[in-house]
């Protein structure tokens, strides 16, 4: 069983917000596979479940907001036995350019307060999609600009991130199941 989670944070005012890339790409991935996603309680999360190429995976998206992804990963993965080589999670980044991915396992947090708390529940060896959404080029707080929503002429970069992405996701799934554990 793998485990595929998006960060982000709940709430229609933060839908289209840099800082929700990762339900972003859950979304684009369910229009995609046909998701549908519930509300688990006893998760702390949205969750579906989908079957490919024999193997079952599980999306889901934290309700906890951002910083306390950790604990709806946690919970999760130890109530589905699932080690921390069969989690990916994709999240946002400020320090990669608008519209770039990049996929690894393991690594630090870069400040980025949901991986903080991932890191904190569960440890550092898991795989990672970052999506770039590049730094405020007017100078924001970093707090406002992952706050904000994209921007029209950002959201057409985003698109093509999210076909990476996609991409990407294919490829965790190939080497989940080889059980391949290097970068």
């Amino acid at each position: 069983m793998l485990l595929v989670c998006g960060l982000g944070n709940v709430g229609k005012q933060y839908s289209n917000t840099r800082h929700n890339a990762g339900f972003l790409f859950l979304d684009y991935l369910s229009a995609t596979y046909d998701l549908h996603f519930r509300q688990s309680k006893d998760f702390c999360c949205e969750l579906s479940r989908y079957l490919m190429n024999d193997v079952e995976i599980l999306f889901i998206k934290p309700t906890t907001f951002m910083n306390n992804s950790g604990l709806a990963i946690a919970n999760i993965t130890r109530y589905y036995k699932i080690p921390s080589e069969n989690l990916l999670v994709i999240h946002d980044d400020l320090d990669l350019p608008l519209g770039r991915t990049k996929m690894k396992i393991g690594g630090g947090s870069a400040g980025h307060n949901g991986i903080k708390s991932i890191d904190a529940c569960i440890g550092k060896e898991y795989w990672r999609i970052r999506i770039g959404i590049g730094r405020s080029l007017q100078n924001k707080d970093v707090f406002d600009h992952v706050l904000g929503e994209f921007t029209a002429n950002e959201l057409s970069q985003v698109e093509l991130a999210m076909n990476e992405c996609k991409d990407l996701f294919l490829n965790f799934i190939d080497k989940a199941k080889s059980g391949y554990k290097g970068s």
